[in-house]
């Protein structure tokens, strides 16, 4: 029997989820996703996260620069997306959230309409963030 794939890991990750938090999860992955064919997805720190796939400069990992959000799901539902280096957005849409010492940024999805509301800004910090890559 195989390994499963990054993505396979990813769903199954998403389906021990409650009903609602899942539906959430998953819309919110299908929204990064589709955001740009140089983003890949996987499991790290035990949470569905994603990463730009591309050629990149070579960095010291752990100055995160592959890393583009991972998830962080709260006790009541609410996901929290971690931009580990979002402090380097320049965010004209006013999404991100929180002033971190060590560089990250947060953006807080409640639930599927939320997400709707958000996913313009949300897609155009990861445009952003994708900008600033050193390739």
């Amino acid at each position: 029997m195989s390994k499963p794939t990054p993505a396979e890991q990813v769903t199954q990750h998403i389906a021990k989820m409650t009903p609602q938090v899942a539906q959430t999860m998953q819309a919110i992955r299908e929204v990064i996703l589709e955001t740009s064919p140089q983003i890949g997805e996987h499991i790290k720190w035990n949470s569905p996260a994603f990463y730009y796939t591309g050629e990149i400069k070579a960095f010291d990992a752990k100055e995160y620069k592959r890393d583009l959000v991972v998830y962080n799901l709260r006790k009541n539902g609410i996901i929290m997306l971690v931009f580990p280096t979002g402090a380097t957005i320049n965010d004209t849409t006013g999404i991100l959230e929180g002033n971190y010492t060590d560089g990250r940024r947060i953006v807080t999805v409640t639930d599927i309409t939320d997400l709707q509301n958000k996913k313009q800004a949300l897609q155009t910090v990861i445009k952003q963030w994708l900008d600033l890559i050193e390739k």
